[in-house]
C-alpha cells in the first residue's frame, strides 16, 4: 500500500475556528528540534512565558503552556484548582459552559450552575447572587462562547469572587487576542486559551496563566510521582487527580526545578512562541482594534445581504458572527457549495442553533479586509444561486464603507 504526501486542498477558514495559521508560525513549526532540557530549549520556554504575560496582561510569574488543545489547558486548569466534592459555579450561555461544567463534574466536584438564554450573557448581579448563595470554592466561565458568538463582560466579576472568597477561571479559548482581556485588572485567577482562533497558530498548545492565589491552591495539593521525588517533597492528601494535567507538577518542569514531568511538545512551543511574537510586534491593541474592524465589517455586509443576525449584537464576540439561515434554505447546501466553488469554510452550529445558523468567523491570520470582502461576495454567489433574493454587490459595500474605503 502506498500513500501520498499530505497535500492539503487550499481553503479560507472563515468559520468559528480553526483557521488558517499564520504563514511565520508554520516555518516556526518547521524548525528543528533540540533536547528539553538544551539551554536554547529552557530559553525558549522563558520567552514564551514573557511573551505571553504581555498577551494575558499580567503580571503573574505562572503563565506558561499546557500541552494539548485548549481543552487540554481547560482541564488542567479545573482538575488542579478543584478538590473533589467543592463546589464550582458555571454561569452558562452556551454550548461551552456546558463544557466547563461536565469537566468540573468530572473532576468530582458539586456543579451548580446558572444559565442565560442563548444570544445572552449573564449579568454581574445575577453571577453576584449566585455565588453569595452557592458560596462556590470556583467560578468557572467563558468568555467568548463561539456556539452563540456572545462576548461575556469580565470586569466586574473579579472583584465578585474575591468578595466571596471564589477563585475566578476564565476560558478564553475564542476570545484571546481579538477581543479585550485584562487578567490583572479584572481580578482574574485563572484563564487558559488556544491557539486556533484569534491566535493565528494551529490547535495542540494552550496558553494559562494563574494568579498567585490560583497557585496557591495548586500548590496546597501537590504530589510529585515516587521516581523523581526528593526526599523532602511533601505530599498532600487531596493531590491532583491527574497526573498529566497536575499543574503543579508542569509548573516545576517551566520552572527553576526543571522537574521531569513529560517532554515538551517542542514544535508546537514554537509555534505558540511565534503566535505570541507576531500579536506584540503588530501590537496587543491594534490586533484587537483589526478584529473589531474585520468583525463590524463582516456583520455590515451579512446585514447589507438582507440576513438577520443571531443573538445581542451588543456583546457580540469582534471576531465571529451568527447568520440566521433564509427561511426555507438548506444551510449545509449552502456551506458546501462555499467550500466547493470557492474553497470557504464557514462554520455551523450545536444544540439548539444546529441548523439555524451559520458562523461566520473574522479571526487571527483571517482577520483581513481581502478575507471579509471574498467571503461575502462569495455568499452572495451562492445565495443567489440557491434562489435567495440578494443585493447585488450589497455585502461588499458595506464591507467597504465599514472599512472606510
Amino acid at each position: 500500500m502506498t500513500s501520498l504526501p499530505i497535500d492539503p486542498p487550499a481553503r479560507l477558514l472563515m468559520g468559528p475556528g480553526p483557521i488558517n495559521a499564520d504563514p511565520r508560525v508554520l516555518r516556526a513549526m518547521s524548525a528543528q528540534l533540540v533536547g528539553q532540557y538544551d539551554p536554547a530549549m529552557t530559553g525558549y520556554m522563558n520567552e514564551t512565558m514573557a511573551l505571553y504575560r504581555e498577551v494575558w496582561s499580567t503580571r503573574n510569574e505562572a503563565t506558561l503552556l499546557v500541552d494539548g488543545t485548549s481543552r487540554a489547558g481547560i482541564e488542567a486548569a479545573i482538575v488542579s484548582l478543584v478538590k473533589p466534592e467543592e463546589r464550582v459555579l458555571v454561569p452558562r450561555f452556551g454550548r461551552f459552559g456546558h463544557l466547563l461544567a461536565e469537566i468540573a463534574e468530572r473532576a468530582g466536584a458539586e456543579v451548580h450552575a446558572i444559565d442565560a438564554e442563548w444570544g445572552q450573557v449573564v449579568t454581574p448581579s445575577a453571577v453576584e447572587e449566585a455565588v453569595a448563595r452557592v458560596r462556590p470554592a470556583l467560578v468557572a466561565i467563558v468568555q467568548g462562547d463561539t456556539s452563540t458568538t456572545m462576548n461575556q463582560p469580565l470586569d466586574e466579576l473579579g472583584a465578585i469572587c474575591a468578595k466571596h472568597g471564589a477563585l475566578l477561571y476564565v476560558d478564553a479559548t475564542a476570545s484571546l487576542g481579538g477581543n479585550d482581556f485584562e487578567a490583572d485588572a479584572w481580578g482574574i485567577d485563572a484563564a487558559t486559551a488556544g491557539l486556533q482562533k484569534c491566535l493565528s497558530g494551529p490547535s495542540g498548545s494552550a496558553p494559562i496563566t494563574l494568579s498567585d492565589r490560583a497557585v496557591a491552591v495548586i500548590r496546597s495539593r501537590s504530589r510529585i510521582e515516587a521516581g523523581i521525588r526528593d526526599a523532602g517533597d511533601e505530599s498532600s492528601a487531596d493531590f491532583v487527580r491527574s497526573n498529566y494535567f497536575d499543574l503543579g507538577m508542569i509548573l516545576d518542569y517551566w520552572g527553576p526545578r526543571r522537574l521531569n514531568h513529560h517532554t515538551e511538545a517542542t514544535s508546537m512551543l514554537y509555534a505558540a512562541r511565534e503566535c505570541a511574537r507576531i500579536i506584540l510586534e503588530e501590537g496587543r491593541q491594534a490586533v484587537i482594534d483589526r478584529h473589531r474592524l474585520a468583525g463590524g465589517a463582516m456583520l455590515a455586509g451579512v446585514q447589507a445581504l438582507g440576513l438577520e443576525v443571531f443573538g445581542d449584537v451588543g456583546h457580540k464576540m469582534h471576531n465571529v458572527v451568527a447568520v440566521e439561515i433564509p427561511a426555507g434554505l438548506d444551510g449545509e447546501a449552502v456551506r458546501g457549495q462555499l467550500l466547493r466553488d470557492f474553497g470557504i469554510e464557514i462554520g455551523t452550529s450545536f444544540g439548539p442553533l444546529a441548523g439555524r445558523v451559520w458562523r461566520i468567523g473574522t479571526m487571527g491570520y483571517n482577520a483581513r479586509k481581502d478575507a471579509v470582502l471574498t467571503t461575502l461576495a462569495a455568499l452572495e454567489q451562492v445565495l443567489r444561486r440557491a434562489g435567495v433574493a440578494v443585493p447585488t454587490g450589497g455585502g461588499v459595500d458595506a464591507a467597504l464603507d465599514a472599512y472606510g474605503a
